[in-house]
């Protein structure tokens, strides 16, 4: 799993049939501090996420492993939305 921001969507209004109905969003990676990383994915959207929230997300074959991603030609997924997480006693909220 690794930790992102959800920064935009992708609309698509020509895609292959096994991909209607999934929400795609933008997610750029995020590391520990909060601070960007290089590199951002297109996520399907399992939880319901939107623009601005911080979010985990799978990838490889463990992104169609989700109800809605199952027998789905993708290979990012989110599947969280972080509240907050501890890092050596260090609680962060995401914001």
């Amino acid at each position: 799993m690794k930790m992102g921001r959800v920064i935009g969507a992708v609309v698509a209004s020509r895609k292959d049939e096994k991909l209607q109905g999934l929400k795609l969003l933008v997610v750029r990676n995020l590391d520990l501090e909060m601070a960007n990383e290089k590199g951002y994915v297109v996520a399907a959207d399992a939880v319901g996420a939107g623009a601005g929230e911080v979010v985990l997300y799978a990838t490889g074959s463990s992104a169609r492993q989700t109800a809605i991603t199952d027998g789905r030609p993708v290979d990012a997924v989110i599947m969280a939305i972080v509240d907050e997480y501890d890092v050596g006693g260090a609680v962060t909220r995401a914001t």
